[in-house]
C-alpha cells in the first residue's frame, strides 16, 4: 500500500511513519508539510517526495491512502480533500474540533466510498484488550461504574493554542478514554457534568478537569484528564481504568508493562517498556482494513462520539450544569 503523510505537526506522525517504514506491505510515497524545515527533516528520515501543499500530494494517482497528523483544526479540510481525491484516511485524534466538521468528514468519506479510521491506538493495547474480553465474557457481571484517568505531559506548541487544538488537556486526553469506555460498554454517553481548569501551568487553555458521565445503559463513570506530569517524568503519561461490576472489580494500567532500571553512569535511571506496541497494531489494522475492503475498526462515528463528550465537558464547565446529549 502506498501511503502519503499529511503533516508532521503532531508527534504521533513520527511514530506512525517509523512503523510504516518497517512494514513489508506498505511504503511512504510522499509527505506534505506546510512547515518547510519540518518537512525536509521528515523527508530525510523517511524518504518520499516532499510537498508544502498537501493538495498536490493528493493529486498523485500512485497514493492509496493518507495519514493525517496536522493540527486538530486542519483535520476536516484535509480529510474532506483526501476523500474527494479518492484516498483512504487514517486521522489522528480528535477527529475534529467541532461536531459540524466531524459530520462533514464522515459524510465526505461515505460519499466517496473511502475508509475513514480514527487513531485511537489504546484499543489495541494488550491489557485493555484483555479487559474487553473480561467484560464481554461477563466475568465481572453487570457493569455499574467505571473510573478512568489520562494524565500526561504538557505538549506545548500548537496544543496550547485553542484555535488550532480546540481545547487543552480535556480535549487532548478525554477522547482516548471515552472511546475505550464506549467500546467496553457498547453504550453511548447520555449526560456529562465537568469542571475544567488550569492548575499546573500558565496557559491560555485548560490543563486539567474532571468529568462525571452517565451512559444510556445506566453505568456511571468518571474521567480525570490532565497535563500534570513534569518534563522529567519517565513516560508521557498514563491510561488507567477501574471497572466495577456486580460480580467483581478489575483495575488496568495500560502502560504498566515496564522495568525500572537503575545503574551507575549511562544515564542512571531508565524506564524500559517491554510490552507490545499498540501503535504498530493500529497501523497494521488500518492497512489491512483498506487492503481487504473491510469496515474500519475505529470509525469516524467513533471519533464523533468521543468528540461530542469532550465538547459537552467544556459546555458543562462554562454553564456549571450537566449537559444532556440524548434522552
Amino acid at each position: 500500500m502506498r501511503i502519503g503523510m499529511l503533516s508532521f505537526a503532531h508527534m504521533h506522525a513520527y511514530t506512525y511513519a517509523d512503523i510504516l517504514k518497517r512494514m513489508p506491505n506498505a511504503s511512504i510515497q510522499a509527505l506534505a508539510d506546510a512547515n518547510d524545515e519540518r518537512g525536509r527533516e521528515a523527508q530525510a528520515r523517511y524518504g518520499g517526495e516532499l510537498y508544502t501543499d498537501y493538495q498536490k500530494l493528493l493529486q498523485r494517482e500512485d497514493i492509496d491512502a493518507v495519514v493525517v497528523c496536522s493540527e486538530n483544526a486542519l483535520h476536516a479540510e484535509m480529510v474532506v480533500a483526501a476523500a474527494e481525491a479518492g484516498k483512504h484516511v487514517l486521522c489522528e485524534k480528535p477527529i475534529a474540533i467541532t461536531l459540524e466538521d466531524a459530520h462533514r468528514m464522515i459524510d465526505a468519506c461515505r460519499r466517496h466510498e473511502v475508509t475513514l479510521q480514527i487513531a485511537f491506538p489504546v484499543r489495541f493495547n494488550t491489557p485493555i484488550r484483555q479487559l474487553k474480553d473480561t467484560v464481554d465474557a461477563g466475568r465481572l457481571g453487570r457493569i455499574v461504574a467505571i473510573r478512568g484517568t489520562n494524565h500526561g505531559q504538557n505538549p506545548g506548541g500548537w496544543f496550547v493554542n485553542p484555535e488550532l487544538s480546540g481545547g487543552g488537556a480535556v480535549m487532548d486526553h478525554t477522547v482516548h478514554v471515552i472511546d475505550i469506555m464506549r467500546w467496553l460498554l457498547q453504550s453511548e454517553v447520555r449526560e456529562v457534568y465537568a469542571e475544567v481548569g488550569t492548575r499546573f501551568s500558565d496557559l491560555a487553555t485548560d490543563d486539567c478537569g474532571i468529568l462525571l458521565l452517565e451512559f444510556d445503559n445506566g453505568v456511571i463513570a468518571s474521567h480525570d484528564p490532565s497535563w500534570s506530569r513534569p518534563k522529567t517524568y519517565p513516560t508521557w503519561g498514563d491510561v488507567t481504568l477501574e471497572v466495577i461490576g456486580t460480580r467483581g472489580v478489575t483495575t488496568v494500567d495500560a502502560f504498566a508493562q515496564h522495568l525500572q532500571v537503575y545503574r551507575d553512569g549511562h544515564g542512571g535511571y531508565q524506564h524500559v517498556f517491554f510490552g507490545d506496541s499498540m501503535d504498530v497494531a493500529l497501523i497494521a489494522d488500518f492497512v489491512d482494513c483498506v487492503a481487504n475492503g473491510c469496515a474500519p475498526s475505529i470509525s469516524g462515528e467513533d471519533g464523533l462520539r468521543a468528540l461530542e463528550v469532550a465538547l459537552a465537558a467544556y459546555e458543562s464547565a462554562q454553564t456549571g450544569r450537566p449537559v444532556r446529549l440524548r434522552e
